[in-house]
């Protein structure tokens, strides 16, 4: 049936235009100082982009516009929100008037310029966006950290920074430099030829599966254990498995 074909094969692309408004949800909320609201948006961008590859996959649908259309939809939620969270940050520690535990004022939050090199992760997570439009050669592993791992690294930082979850919040008010050398560090792993493992369900199902669920239980059991902050160790160890266990 026609109807059926048309829907199938534009329902991908459906998920992945729900990614891209969850991550313009989740700029509003930033910049209205709602952290974990915004933090559910990215969650829910993060599921949306996982959910339209295996749904073509699974279809057996595919389209150069579903492609293009991905790597808008992850500059957006994956590039422009984890540089946004930085910027916060940075913000808060440099143009508060009054030191706040949580909160970044209208003024910070609106323009700060010593904040901006913050978006130097937004630049760099579209020129790794753009290279990987661009790769033609199939692979199982990233070359360079992936936008989505950079954002969950990020994500935890900011959630911790915010409840100021170990000191976190006043360390990074008192020494905001550690926000740039980690902006430069992350900025570079993404557009770095660095081999990581992929998550993505896909080849092999058992060895996506494996990987997917070992990361989300880690994940869990260091964010049970350490609040946000173990979004951040859990990417974390990913980072240094890759780099200590490359994929073939």
């Amino acid at each position: 049936m026609k109807w059926l074909e048309f829907l199938c094969q534009r329902l991908p692309n459906a998920l992945t235009l729900g990614n891209l408004f969850c991550g313009c949800c989740a700029v509003v909320l930033w910049l209205d100082n709602q952290p974990y609201p915004a933090a559910a948006c990215t969650i829910a961008s993060f599921i949306l982009d996982y959910a339209d590859g295996l749904l073509a996959r699974a279809l057996k649908v595919s389209s150069s516009i579903g492609r293009e259309l991905d790597s808008l939809a992850d500059g957006v939620s994956f590039g422009v929100v984890p540089g946004l969270m930085l910027y916060c940050l940075l913000a808060n520690a440099l143009c508060m008037q009054e030191p706040a535990p949580t909160a970044i004022s209208t003024a910070a939050r609106l323009w700060c310029w010593e904040a901006t090199p913050a978006f130097t992760l937004s630049l760099c997570a579209a020129y790794r966006l753009g290279r990987f439009n661009l790769d033609v050669n199939p692979r199982s592993y990233f070359l360079g950290l992936s936008t989505p791992a950079c954002t969950v690294w990020v994500l935890g930082l900011a959630l911790a920074a915010s409840n100021n979850t170990f000191g976190l919040g006043d360390f990074v008010r008192r020494n905001p430099w550690t926000i740039y050398g980690l902006t430069v560090l992350l900025s570079y792993l993404m557009v770095s030829r660095i081999p990581m493992h992929g998550l993505k369900v896909e080849g092999s199902l058992r060895v996506g599966w494996q990987r997917l669920l070992a990361f989300v239980v880690t994940g869990g059991l260091l964010c049970w254990g350490l609040g946000p902050l173990g979004l951040t160790v859990a990417a974390t160890l990913y980072i240094l498995y890759s780099i200590a266990f490359p994929p073939a």
